[in-house]
């Protein structure tokens, strides 16, 4: 027997260093090779580190959110045989940066050694691993997330009809657990405070939102709009559509109106490199759509959205939002937008101050449509309103272009056939 030292490996792209955001491993258990070992984040992707050999783990070095160099020793194996202890693995590129951390999504199994097996009738209760009988234990699998909750329910996992895949244990297993077999706990004062380490895509978060907020210099401008034409031709729209035509949302909408308008005003389609002092502006129109996914905001991006029309624009919008929050979008999809729609859907409130994603220098927020009562030619009457939400930056975009920008935006929104219409037959 002989221990071989897995050290962090020489990831390329100039990484020097990667965080780790979680592991697969603890020390005692064994491994198999190309089993993943840990899951290490760096500034370009969220990275799985397989085993070269199979052995047993004698120790793990770091925790969830330390940063650690290239050639860093994080797992210690015991390994049969010969087997070259100075051996690299490759890493599995998983998510293009910033791919949230996959834990949510990651089994983890439980061997419980309780006398029989009772057969729940949901795969949760299955032989016992490592030449143990049937009769003496059985596994239960769930998420790290759904045992953490567990943990903090104070319920045993082992006492839980799992209903997922294979038997595994959801959350909403946990919830019926909970309402079925436990009392409403009586009313009690709590004291005590839980630290939580904001690490991994939380952490690339709260960085990437604090130079946006320290470097650039925001303004925003509000503007209601009347929905009710647009609105009335989506649903119109919808109710015809054929084959494999999408369903469309406003945003599709909002999009096309980008495309149409964008050109007029080149400084905002634009990034600023304030460090160079250099405003580039954009042919191209990328827009970026900002994705709430489980472990927070993504923004992927629609590329060339001045060549797509309206159905392209609802199919790739829904095909890269979906990529996001599945963990699966490429590098390329989750940067080079250069302009941003932020949208809350039927959260969307009545107004927004949103935040610039550097390095663009405009933000669209779309809120929520609501009936109204307007005053239309001299009558009060009920219409589809949405207030339109926008931020820019005051060092590129001065309030006068802000307001006039906005303004022609609106005129679109408010005569949607002006959106099917090239430009030059109507400004």
């Amino acid at each position: 027997m002989k221990t071989f030292s897995f050290r962090l490996p020489d990831i390329g792209e100039g990484v020097a260093e990667a965080e780790i955001t979680g592991w697969h491993v603890k020390p005692g258990d064994m491994v198999e090779e190309d089993q993943t070992l840990v899951d290490v984040m760096t500034d370009k992707a969220t990275i799985d580190m397989t085993s070269p050999v199979s052995g047993k783990v004698l120790a793990i070095y770091g925790a969830p959110g330390d940063k650690v160099p290239v050639g860093s020793v994080l797992v210690e194996l015991e390994i049969e045989g010969e087997a070259d202890a100075t051996a690299a693995t490759k890493p599995t590129d998983v998510a293009a940066e910033p791919a949230p951390e996959t834990e949510s999504d990651t089994f983890e199994r439980t061997v419980v050694e309780e006398g029989p097996a009772v057969d729940s009738g949901n795969g949760s209760r299955n032989d016992a691993q490592d030449g143990g009988s049937p009769e003496d234990a059985f596994v239960i699998l769930a998420s790290p997330a759904t045992r953490r909750r567990a943990e903090d329910l104070g319920i045993n996992l082992a006492d839980v009809d799992g209903t997922g895949p294979d038997g595994r244990i959801t959350d909403a297993d946990l919830d019926a657990y909970l309402k079925e077999r436990m009392p409403m706990p009586a009313l009690r004062e709590r004291e005590g405070v839980k630290d939580v380490r904001i690490i991994g895509l939380r952490r690339r978060i709260a960085e990437k939102m604090e130079i946006s907020a320290r470097r650039i210099p925001h303004f925003s401008y509000v503007e209601d709009c009347d929905m009710t034409a647009l609105e009335g031709l989506r649903r119109e729209i919808n109710a015809s559509r054929q084959g494999a035509q999408p369903k469309l949302t406003l945003l599709p909408f909002f999009m096309r109106a980008l495309a149409q308008l964008l050109p007029e005003f080149p400084h905002i389609n634009a990034h600023f490199d304030d460090d160079a002092g250099i405003l580039h502006q954009h042919a191209a129109i990328h827009i970026g759509i900002a994705t709430q996914t489980a472990d927070g905001l993504i923004v992927p991006v629609v590329r060339h959205v001045e060549a797509l029309d309206i159905w392209d624009c609802a199919r790739e919008m829904s095909r890269v939002t979906n990529a996001a929050r599945e963990g699966a979008a490429s590098r390329a999809e989750l940067s080079g937008s250069t302009i941003t729609l932020t949208s809350l859907g039927a959260l969307g409130g009545v107004v927004a101050t949103p935040i610039i994603n550097h390095p663009e220098v405009a933000i669209i927020g779309p809120n929520k449509l609501m009936g109204r009562p307007v005053v239309v030619n001299n009558h009060v009457t009920v219409r589809t309103m949405m207030n339109l939400s926008s931020s820019f930056d005051h060092r590129i975009v001065d309030g006068y272009d802000a307001a006039k920008f906005i303004q022609r935006f609106k005129r679109l929104l408010e005569n949607p056939a002006l959106i099917f219409i090239e430009p030059r037959t109507w400004t």
